[in-house]
């Protein structure tokens, strides 16, 4: 990072990288591929749902996508919105996420923008940063310990600073 503002995390909004088209290209090609090696087809039914979740916000659950996608078609089966998201986990073109809230989440696995995650466990919002300091510590652990880092995943539970606020407003209610 270059402007001076060394450590300090980034946050990002959920749909900065998602909605570029040369981006998203590369995932239907990814798609193609691997739809064309194991005999699959394209319907039109599994066309909208790939395409409503290139324009969903990450961390989008079955329920979530189901609702977006029976918006432009209402016959659309939950079961159909399950397969399609479970063959774009296969083919690498997207992450599942669980959160410890019981739902599983899906975002694009676009590996070039890395980002972990703040989890408030109150109202399960999700928030996505990029902090250049823990991607070096992790780095320097795994080579003390003699590993060749892959992948990791990083998660950090906690109360949002909404949650903080109503918490502390509610006992200032409470108290008077």
């Amino acid at each position: 990072m270059g402007d001076g503002r060394k450590g300090e995390a980034h946050v990002h909004a959920y749909e900065d990288r998602r909605h570029e088209p040369p981006h998203l290209e590369h995932f239907r090609a990814l798609l193609q591929q691997y739809m064309a090696k194991k005999g699959l087809r394209s319907t039109d039914q599994r066309r909208l749902i790939v395409e409503t979740f290139f324009q969903s916000p990450n961390h989008v659950s079955i329920e979530e996508l189901l609702a977006q996608v029976r918006s432009h078609d209402s016959k659309v089966g939950y079961a159909t919105v399950y397969r399609t998201l479970k063959l774009l986990t296969e083919s690498g073109v997207a992450f599942e996420r669980r959160f410890g809230d019981g739902l599983t989440r899906y975002e694009l696995a676009d590996d070039e923008a890395h980002h972990d995650h703040l989890i408030c466990v109150e109202c399960g919002r999700i928030t996505e940063f990029e902090e250049p300091e823990i991607e070096l510590l992790q780095e320097k652990v795994a080579l003390r310990y003699g590993y060749e880092l892959r992948s990791h995943k990083h998660e950090m539970y906690g109360v949002c600073p909404d949650c903080r606020a109503k918490s502390t407003s509610n006992r200032k209610r409470g108290a008077g």
